[in-house]
C-alpha cells in the first residue's frame, strides 16, 4: 500500500488555522461577505431615496412659497389642479392627447 504524503504546508498548524478561520469569515459567520454585500447595496439604495426626497421636499416648499407669497398663483393653482370656477363660469375639460406622468 502506498503511503500519501501531506505537503508540509499543510501540516503547519498556523496555515491550517487561518484558512479556517478565513473559510469561517467568509461563509459561516454571521455576518458573512454576502450579507454585508446585501446591506451595502439596501445601504446604497436608501441613501438614493433620501436624496430623491430632500430634492421632491426642496421642489414642494418652492411650489408652497410661490402659491403663498401670489393670490394670482394660489387661484391659478385652485383652477389647474382641483378645477375649481368662479359662480358665472362654466368649466370645459379638455383632455391632454399625451399621457401624463404625474
Amino acid at each position: 500500500m502506498k503511503k500519501f504524503r501531506i505537503p508540509a504546508i499543510l501540516r503547519n498548524k498556523y496555515v491550517v488555522s487561518g484558512a479556517a478561520f478565513v473559510i469561517w469569515l467568509l461563509f459561516l459567520d454571521r455576518n458573512n461577505v454576502f450579507t454585508q454585500y446585501q446591506l451595502y447595496s439596501e445601504v446604497k439604495e436608501q441613501e438614493a431615496q433620501k436624496t430623491f426626497y430632500k430634492k421632491e421636499i426642496a421642489r414642494t416648499r418652492q411650489d408652497q412659497y410661490e402659491l403663498l407669497s401670489s393670490p394670482e398663483k394660489l387661484e391659478k393653482f385652485a383652477r389647474e389642479k382641483y378645477r375649481m370656477k368662479k359662480d358665472d363660469e362654466d368649466l370645459f375639460i379638455i383632455p391632454d392627447p399625451t399621457p401624463n406622468k404625474d
